[in-house]
């Protein structure tokens, strides 16, 4: 990997948001592609930090520290990286369920899955099924992620799924779904195709879903 990657991963790894302009301008200059900047320093400390943080040595306000690091990076090159016709790996389409105004969660998990290399389309929070229906059928995401955060909205996670079966929408994507109240045990009782824990794991199951893992 070239020094200046290996500063760039650093930077993000190290929530160094002072350099991280600097640094990706300079990467430009020396003619390295958005391409190679978004895979071999973003991403690459991205992964990092995800890794950092499912063992326990990074905590959620250093993460979104990298994650805003990475997102400073991200605003630079991301015309560059539609200018050039490069993929992103996949899309994400995040919400939070009716009933439930928490977000963090989901909010870390969409900057997870960005540094993995989706593109990714927060809706918010407390969304009704027929919002994510809209949603789906205007962004045609590859993953739909859920959130709840209290036990009461749980069950809004069910009615979303059954009503995107009503659409005929449930085949078109995967859906996984978290949140401190939620367990493999209710993804698999209301028939989400996947449950993550916390944002990193999230991240590696989307990577999953698309082939990329």
């Amino acid at each position: 990997m070239s020094e200046i990657l290996e500063q760039i991963a650093t930077a993000v790894i190290e929530g160094d948001l002072d350099e991280i302009e600097d640094l990706t301008e300079d990467a430009l200059d020396e003619d390295l592609s958005a391409q190679e900047i978004l895979d071999g320093g973003l991403m690459a400390g991205m992964d990092h930090v995800g890794v950092e943080f499912k063992a326990g040595n990074m905590f959620v306000p250093e993460v979104l520290r990298s994650a805003k690091t990475m997102q400073t990076a991200m605003d630079i090159i991301k015309p560059l990286l539609i200018e050039s016709g490069s993929k992103m790996v996949g899309k994400v389409l995040l919400g939070t369920v009716k009933g439930d105004l928490h977000d963090i969660g989901k909010n870390l998990v969409g900057m997870m899955c960005e540094g993995a290399g989706f593109e990714v389309n927060d809706i918010g929070k407390d969304v009704d099924p027929d919002g994510f229906i809209a949603a789906i059928k205007e962004f045609e995401p590859d993953i739909v992620g859920m959130s709840a955060l209290l036990t009461t909205t749980m069950r809004a996670m069910e009615h979303t799924i059954k009503a995107l079966e009503e659409a005929g929408l449930r085949d078109q994507v995967k859906v996984m779904i978290g949140g401190a109240p939620v367990t493999q045990a209710f993804a698999d009782q209301i028939g989400a195709d996947g449950y993550a824990s916390n944002a990193a794991s999230a991240a590696d199951l989307a990577k999953q879903f698309v082939g990329t893992a």
